[in-house]
C-alpha cells in the first residue's frame, strides 16, 4: 500500500495519518509513505506506482485526492483516502470515516465504490477533478486566499477572504453552454457530488458514480446576492435559494473569461470545457 502525503496539511493532521499507518502496520499491512514536494508531484508518484488492484492512498485534501486520482486513472489501481484537508468534501460526499482506526479498517478491507471524475480542458491543458469545478466569486476566493491563513484558520480563511473579495470582485455575468444550450449566471459550479464547501448541500440529486454533472447556476449577481447565497449555504438551504438553478448536463462549456477552481484549488482561468473522464475510478470506502 502506497500512501501519498501532502505535508502542507500541517503537523496536527500528519499525526492523524501516522496513527492510521501504525494501526495498519500492527494489522500486518505493508505501508510505504511518501511526501509530495510540489504541485503535480502526487500525480507523478501515483502514476509511477499504479498497477491493477494496487491501493494508492491520498493523504491530504480534495486537491491531493484529485492529483492521485489523475495519476491512477485508467490503470485499474484503487484509490484510498485519508482526509487531512480543510473541507474534505469528497470524504464527506462518500461518507468515509474520519477517525484513525476506522480509516485504517476501511483501507484494510478494500471494499470499493465507483467514482466517475470529470475532466476540465483549458488553454493550460487537461485537469481531472473529483468533486467540482467552480467559476466566479468562489474561484476568485480560492485564487486569493493566503496559504498560511488557510492552514491557521481552516474554513474560516475562506470566510475572511470571501468578505474581502465581495468588495472588489467585478461580478460580470458568466456565459455557459450546457449540452449546447446557452445560459448566463453570476457564478457557476459544475458538480459531481451533492456537497459543497464541506458538509453543505448544493446538488441533492447528484450522482458521483455516474457520468454527467449537476450544474449550479447562481442567478444573483453582486455583493447582496453573494451575502444571500452565503447565508443560505450555512443554513443548508443553498439549493432552494432565490435565483438558484440546478441543471443536469453531460458537457459544459464555460465561455467567459473568469478565474476557475477545481476541488478547492486554483485551476487557472476559463474559458474551459468540462466533460466526463474516460472511465470511472474505484474508491475504497
Amino acid at each position: 500500500m502506497l500512501v501519498i502525503h501532502n505535508p502542507v496539511a500541517g503537523p496536527r493532521r500528519a499525526a492523524l495519518l501516522w496513527r492510521v499507518v501504525d494501526t495498519l502496520s500492527d494489522a500486518g499491512e505493508r505501508v510505504r509513505v511518501v511526501q509530495t514536494e510540489h504541485a503535480g508531484h502526487a500525480r507523478a508518484l501515483a502514476r509511477a506506482a499504479a498497477r491493477p488492484g494496487e491501493l494508492i492512498v491520498a493523504a491530504g485534501g480534495d486537491g491531493t485526492i484529485a492529483e492521485v486520482a489523475a495519476g491512477i486513472a485508467g490503470t485499474g489501481a484503487l484509490l484510498g483516502i485519508v482526509p487531512l484537508g480543510t473541507a474534505n468534501v469528497l470524504a464527506r460526499e462518500l461518507r468515509l470515516p474520519f477517525r484513525p482506526r476506522a480509516i485504517a479498517a476501511t483501507l484494510a478491507f478494500r471494499r470499493t465504490r465507483r467514482l466517475w471524475p470529470g475532466l476540465a480542458t483549458s488553454a493550460a491543458g487537461d485537469r481531472l477533478f473529483v468533486q467540482m469545478i467552480g467559476v466566479g466569486l468562489d474561484a476568485a476566493v480560492v485564487h486569493q486566499v493566503p496559504g498560511p491563513l488557510k492552514r491557521r484558520l481552516g474554513p474560516g480563511a475562506y470566510v475572511a477572504q470571501t468578505l474581502r473579495e465581495m468588495i472588489r470582485y467585478p461580478y460580470r455575468p458568466i456565459r455557459v453552454a450546457l449540452d449546447g444550450r446557452i445560459a448566463e449566471a453570476g457564478s457557476v459550479v459544475v458538480s459531481k457530488g451533492r456537497l459543497y464547501a464541506g458538509p453543505y448541500r448544493l446538488a441533492p440529486n447528484a450522482r458521483p458514480g455516474e457520468p454527467g454533472f449537476t450544474v449550479a447556476l447562481f442567478g444573483g449577481c453582486g455583493p447582496g446576492a453573494a451575502l444571500m447565497y452565503g447565508g443560505a449555504l450555512v443554513l443548508n438551504l443553498l439549493p432552494e435559494a432565490p435565483g438558484m438553478r440546478l441543471v443536469r448536463a453531460s458537457q459544459v462549456e464555460i465561455l467567459s473569461e473568469s478565474p476557475a477552481q477545481a476541488d478547492g484549488d486554483a485551476a487557472g482561468n476559463a474559458p474551459l470545457l468540462v466533460r466526463d473522464a474516460a472511465a470511472p475510478i474505484e474508491v475504497v470506502g
